[in-house]
């Protein structure tokens, strides 16, 4: 596990390193300047991460998927910049978000200029699939987009089911761990059932990652964490624990949980109120008992794959997803 560990920590520097040499004007400043902010701001990279090892576990390389996954890290960077501005975010890694810093209209022209770099990179893989994986990619846009129209729709809403939930985290954070696995599947020249194991792979942990972000909100270390825990609570948030909190609870409990979702959020003092209400009907339990179901189906999956050190490296991935504590 340890050299995994390693191995992860290179793939990363390697990539980061292959980001920043990506942006190579300085001008115009207003432009630049911002777009490299971003891009510098570091992640855990899992996307990109997700490329690679996908490509290698059906018998690529590292070096053939390496435009592709910095592309797919700089979509990502997109999708956070005008998120940030939807939800007018004060702070993104523990930094101004970029339409604190500057304005919005800069946030705007960043993102955009962010598509049209992503898509450079892309374009430069040397694969054979190449229509493919634009064409995937594209479709990845797309669904992200789609994702993120139904998270605006939602927080108007009053009811808002864990179908309906699931299906808007499904395009919005999972579609582009989907696209991620399926794409180096594609450069890799892996067989049809290769990839499309590869696809539901990333399906999976798309939707774990982003229930388990939810869990996190809850009962991870806010200094590991990067921000303030209980934010989703106090946003009125329709996470997958207060939905479930909004079917099961009773009484005065769903009175509170009514009440936050009514008026899209509470006060600060509520966190360990609805905590405890997660807690007394079992949604943390039921969240861990999602996440882990997830994982499960994600590995099995991967059974599909050919026995190679690859592979093991993508369960160990899929592991690092289940017991990520930021």
């Amino acid at each position: 596990m340890r050299s995994y560990e390693k191995k992860y920590q290179r793939y990363r520097s390697l990539i980061d390193q292959k980001i920043h040499s990506c942006v190579r004007k300085h001008e115009p400043v207003s432009l630049y300047e911002p777009m490299k902010y971003v891009l510098s701001a570091g992640g855990k990279r899992m996307r990109p991460l997700l490329i690679v090892l996908s490509c290698e576990a059906v018998g690529g390389t590292m070096n053939e998927a390496m435009n592709a996954a910095v592309a797919i890290e700089v979509l990502h960077n997109f999708t956070l910049v005008h998120d940030d501005i939807m939800d007018n975010a004060e702070s993104r890694r523990g930094r101004a978000t970029v339409h604190k810093r500057w304005d919005s209209n800069v946030a705007i022209l960043v993102g955009d200029e962010l598509v049209a770099l992503a898509y450079r990179e892309l374009l430069r893989t040397k694969s054979k699939a190449i229509a493919q994986v634009a064409d995937v990619f594209t479709e990845g846009v797309v669904e992200v987009c789609e994702g993120q129209a139904y998270d605006k729709e939602f927080e108007m809403l009053h009811d808002v089911s864990i179908d309906d939930y699931l299906l808007m985290i499904a395009k919005k954070t999972g579609k582009l761990f989907s696209v991620s696995s399926e794409i180096g599947g594609l450069i890799g020249e892996g067989t049809d059932r290769e990839i499309r194991a590869l696809r539901s792979f990333g399906t999976y942990i798309g939707r774990a990652f982003q229930i388990q972000d939810d869990l996190l909100d809850v009962i991870a270390d806010e200094k590991e964490f990067g921000k303030m825990i209980g934010g989703d609570i106090i946003e009125g948030k329709k996470t997958f624990l207060l939905i479930k909190a909004y079917e099961r609870a009773q009484g005065k409990d769903k009175k509170l949980i009514n009440s936050i979702i009514r008026n899209k959020g509470t006060q600060k003092k509520n966190i360990p109120l609805v905590k405890e209400i997660y807690e007394r009907y079992d949604i943390l339990q039921l969240a861990k008992q999602s996440i882990e179901k997830d994982i499960r189906q994600a590995n099995l999956q991967l059974e599909k794959l050919r026995d190679t050190s690859a592979r093991e490296m993508l369960f160990w991935f899929s592991n690092m997803v289940l017991n990520r504590q930021f």
